[in-house]
């Protein structure tokens, strides 16, 4: 049993914020960062007094947990229902999420380019480049070389650049706002306007609920297919103005039920991308407050 006097119950925020930007689930990343501590209390009492550094042991054990979770993961998602997001993570809703820092290593846009890369590119990249680990402590963490890792690293970097956020979060609560009052009044070619001309929409319904099963492509056809929503629904949809990922985002909700989780990317003064959470399944933590309004007040 852990207890709070034991240093380390301290590595847990730190644990779970890593496992969360290597697996793009809470869930998978608590259940990686249990088995953590499982392992580290199946030492004995000698064993661990032996550990010089137990936070960079926990480091250690759970990047390794997270890789095999990502080898695994890879075979599941194939056989997926339409697209795979990370699940999102709202600005305030409970324990855990709270616990998550809230920066562009979070994104939408950073975390679903990560999803294109090897277990062991994501790896490299999130401990050195977000977290700060040398390539020899990666090392020992994958099994490479220091140099195989910096050379993987390296290879990530180059397919992350052109996700780091290109819209400061200001001018994109502006792009979310007006992008919202378009949706709600119906009025595509104010949607248009606000939208990149090659702009997508990507949503993940994970065969739960109704979602596209691949992309919308192209401005026009995500401003039409957003305007269906609305006028094909069953029951007053309302639109909420929520940080999602540390940027602005939008929930969606059906009477009092949560629809969809929208997160968007922006650049040039236009919305890029936009990605639609659908699944119930990764919407269960914005269930206990998502009619709240900036106030904190149910909308």
């Amino acid at each position: 049993m852990t207890t709070p006097s034991e240093p380390v119950v301290g590595e847990r925020r730190h644990l779970l914020n890593l496992a969360y930007r290597l697996l793009g689930s809470l869930a998978e990343a608590e259940d990686a960062v249990q088995e953590t501590y499982a392992r580290w209390y199946a030492l004995s009492q000698e064993q661990r007094d032996a550990i010089a550094s137990p936070g960079a042991w926990l480091t250690t054990v759970a990047g390794r947990v997270c890789l095999d979770v990502l080898g695994s993961a890879r075979v599941r998602r194939e056989r997926y229902v339409g697209e795979w997001l990370p699940e999102p993570v709202p600005e305030q809703n409970d324990s855990v999420a709270d616990r998550i820092t809230l920066d562009e290593s979070v994104t939408m846009a950073f975390l679903v380019a990560l999803e294109a890369m090897t277990p062991a590119q994501r790896v490299a990249l999130v401990l050195h480049d977000v977290f700060g680990y040398a390539f020899a402590e990666v090392a020992e963490i994958t099994g490479r070389t220091p140099a195989a890792c910096r050379e993987l690293a390296s290879s990530a970097r180059r397919r992350v650049r052109a996700a780091r956020p290109a819209a400061p979060a200001t001018r994109q609560a502006d792009l979310v706002r007006n992008f919202k009052q378009a949706w709600e009044a119906g009025d595509i070619d104010a949607l248009v306007g606000l939208l990149d001309p090659a702009a997508t929409l990507t949503a993940d319904g994970g065969g739960v609920v109704r979602a596209a099963l691949t992309p919308i492509e192209g401005g026009e056809p995500v401003a039409r297919y957003v305007v269906a929503l609305a006028t094909g629904a069953a029951g007053a949809l309302t639109l909420v103005e929520r940080t999602v990922n540390g940027l602005p985002g939008l929930l969606l909700q059906r009477g009092n039920d949560l629809a969809a989780v929208y997160a968007f990317d922006a650049a040039d003064g236009r919305i890029t991308r936009i990605w639609a959470m659908r699944n119930p399944e990764k919407l269960s933590r914005w269930i206990a407050g998502p009619a709240e309004g900036a106030d904190g007040r149910r909308a």
